[in-house]
């Protein structure tokens, strides 16, 4: 029977980190160590453990070799029983599955980070997630965890995070200069639409609700496309918009409160390990 060297779990954690990170030196701040250390492991790796090159080096630029490719597969998985066997054995507990519900609008920009983050340190909970308008998720006594947009004043829950609301249309676009604004806003029941229409009316600006969605994904589709103006949190607002306001005729708008609740008749530690991962992905 062939006997083979080990793999330490480090090098293939610092392989990983290379591979992600596009180099030895941004991949060193990740796994805490110094560059040069970083190289004495991959050589160590290349040279004493697989026997093979598993990268091939211009430069500065640094890319994996077929073999460091076939190599890297294997250590996510890896990597990822490593996690999954110690969370098993430490942490039984941290089973089951768990419900949260969110509005569409901070999907892409927060949670998909956060659910990824919990999934590598609790890979034996299942999470399921509900896209809802806040006001039908203020609802829902069914979930674990709901993140919901609330205006000054009606603040339930935990904090998350805290923003103005702005105006964005196309980086080309010039529809502030049109007789009658044509928005793109979520249905009726957002109060966020009604602040921008409220605004707008104090203002004695004409404007039509020209695309109407409880998806964030279609009115910014809209809104991309040079068709309408829409107001949303500052966060939301994607590279190819441009941000609108006093310059271009735009009325101020308020501050929006983005707050985290908890069902205290399902709280569990999984819950509650969600709810910290939820607080500092909205922090970043």
């Amino acid at each position: 029977m062939a006997h083979y060297p080990t793999i330490d779990s480090e090098l293939l954690r610092t392989l990983v980190a290379i591979a992600d990170h596009g180099g030895f030196t941004r991949a060193a701040e990740v796994v805490n160590r110094t560059q040069s250390a970083v190289s004495m492991q991959m050589k160590r790796l290349e040279e004493d453990v697989i026997g093979r090159a598993l990268f091939l080096r211009e430069g500065r630029q640094v890319t994996l070799t077929a073999e460091g490719e076939v190599l890297l597969g294997y250590a996510r998985r890896i990597l990822q029983l490593h996690t999954e066997v110690l969370s098993t054995l430490r942490e039984p507990h941290m089973v089951g599955s768990l419900r949260i519900g969110t509005p569409d609008d901070y999907v892409m920009r927060f949670m998909q980070g956060i659910l990824k983050r919990f999934a590598q340190t609790y890979p034996l909970v299942q999470v399921e997630m509900h896209c809802e308008p806040s006001f039908a998720l203020l609802q829902r006594q069914d979930l674990d965890l709901t993140i919901v947009t609330r205006e000054p004043g009606m603040e339930i829950g935990q904090l998350l995070r805290q923003e103005h609301l702005v105006w964005a249309q196309a980086a080309d676009a010039h529809l502030h200069e049109l007789d009658s604004l044509p928005l793109a806003m979520f249905n009726s029941q957002c109060f966020c639409r009604s602040w921008a229409c409220n605004a707008l009316d104090a203002q004695s600006r004409n404007y039509r609700i020209a695309y109407s969605s409880p998806s964030l994904s279609a009115i910014m589709a809209a809104v991309s496309a040079g068709l309408a103006i829409t107001a949303q949190l500052r966060s939301l607002v994607t590279p190819d918009l441009r941000i609108i306001g006093h310059a271009e005729g735009m009325p101020e708008l308020p501050m929006a409160n983005v707050m985290l609740l908890r069902n205290e008749k399902t709280s569990s530690p999984a819950s509650e390990a969600l709810a910290e991962q939820v607080l500092e992905g909205f922090r970043l």
